[in-house]
């Protein structure tokens, strides 16, 4: 697989994916082609040794799953989430002032402001709409043009601006959007939008999901194309690599890709890594291909399993480097990077982490390791909440990236490549410590 292949086709997948659902969408589109039959959670399950196969919930989170032709006794799980901070919007969100129409906004996640005025803004996500005949239906929508944007104020009206000034979300986030529109215009875009998409006429808007998301395409950066830069890098960058590794597995061993919504605002719910929709994949297919298929066999399962938990991680950035301990301070391009935080911010121990440097070695790639200064907080992912969850011995592992939270990430264009290697070695290795 030749590296530009790779990284086109990552542009492309985040180009397409401006919400989970979007991303989720992509993902299963890709895994049925690849041979994967979609299961429903609603009916029974007939699974074959062998078989590969996935499952959505929410149509925002996935579990796509490689069962062994050889009895289920381990899996080999990856796992990332589908979700990035951003703009989105109120259900009420028409509001008028200075003869514009205005879209009312509330933050998804811990998302960086500043970087959001000023953009060319698109907007994607959910819509529910109701058929004539009574039917409700869920759709997904992506306004691919710049519909709205967010206009700074001028410096000569606001001379503080660049003295670190306080952003207001409720009072200046709002995007401008139509001029001279009223609140009936939204009802009548959306039907509009719908209609030149998914060719639905006729249908009443009965509620949305959607958000803004920036119309400025993904691209290599650089003068050597060193660097990727993109809208939702954290963490749709580990969806598509998680799911890279899968597909260009061997097959033979028992592996699992979860996809989880929700990272960003905490995990729980239904379709988040604090939820049960993990649990209730593994349960059921260990029910059916179990040397017993009961609890037992269930619990002998998870303690023989690994996960990975892929989730971005902080680079050391050229302006910044006092925001690093000066010993654990990653470098774009010089290999993924374990998480570590002895407060379990991060599940990393001993262990999992000795089981990833030895996959780094057989992979020969290289491999870094992240520890937050003791003067600051440390974030977390959902290595530490699936962890809890199921009892799993579990890692968190990221590719370094700068400006994690911002409307347009970067990233190292190598370490695409560094981390699929890994995670492809993870899948297919036969003995898990």
């Amino acid at each position: 697989m030749s590296q530009d292949a790779r990284l086109e086709r990552l542009l492309d997948f985040l180009r397409r994916s401006p919400t989970p659902w979007h991303a989720t969408a992509n993902m299963a589109a890709r895994l049925e082609a690849a041979g994967y039959r979609r299961l429903d959670e609603t009916q029974a399950w007939r699974l074959s040794p062998g078989e590969k196969v996935y499952v959505t919930r929410n149509d925002s989170s996935l579990v796509a799953l490689q069962l062994p032709r050889e009895p289920l006794t381990a899996l080999r799980m990856i796992g990332a989430h589908t979700d990035s901070p951003g703009l989105r919007l109120k259900p009420q969100a028409a509001q008028t002032a200075a003869g514009w129409l205005q879209l009312g906004v509330e933050v998804y996640g811990g998302a960086l402001l500043a970087p959001w005025f000023d953009r060319d803004l698109g907007l994607a996500g959910r819509v529910h709409v109701r058929h004539p005949d009574g039917r409700l239906e869920g759709v997904l929508l992506n306004v691919d043009r710049a519909v709205a944007i967010i206009p700074s104020l001028a410096i000569h009206l606001d001379r503080e601006a660049n003295n670190g000034r306080a952003i207001n979300a409720q009072t200046e986030m709002p995007p401008v959007f139509l001029q001279g529109g009223e609140g009936a215009d939204l009802d009548r875009l959306l039907r509009g939008w719908l209609a030149a998409e998914h060719d639905l006429t006729d249908i009443e808007v009965v509620d949305f999901e959607l958000a803004f998301h920036d119309m400025q395409p993904p691209a290599r950066v650089g003068v050597e194309g060193e660097l990727i830069a993109s809208a939702r890098l954290d963490n749709l960058l580990s969806c598509f690599i998680g799911l890279e590794a899968l597909l260009e597995s061997d097959g033979t061993q028992g592996a699992v890709l979860v996809a989880n919504d929700h990272e960003e605002v905490g995990s729980a719910s239904a379709c988040g890594a604090q939820g049960p929709f993990l649990g209730d994949v593994l349960r059921r297919v260990c029910a059916q291909l179990g040397e017993g298929g009961g609890e037992e066999d269930y619990l002998r399962l998870i303690q023989a399993s690994r996960m990975i938990s892929c989730d971005n991680a902080h680079a050391l950035h050229p302006n910044f480097r006092d925001k690093h301990d000066a010993a654990h301070g990653p470098a774009l391009n010089a290999g993924p990077v374990i998480k570590v935080n002895a407060n379990q911010r991060y599940a990393t121990n001993s262990a999992t982490s000795a089981l990833f440097k030895a996959l780094c070695r057989e992979a020969e790639v290289p491999v870094q390791t992240f520890v937050t200064r003791a003067d600051m907080g440390c974030g977390s992912t959902i290595g530490p909440i699936t962890a809890t969850e199921l009892g799993v011995p579990t890692l968190d592992v990221g590719v370094p990236q700068w400006a994690m939270h911002s409307i347009r990430e970067t990233a190292g264009s190598q370490d695409v490549a560094h981390l699929t290697r890994v995670l492809t070695a993870f899948v297919d290795r036969r003995e898990l410590p």
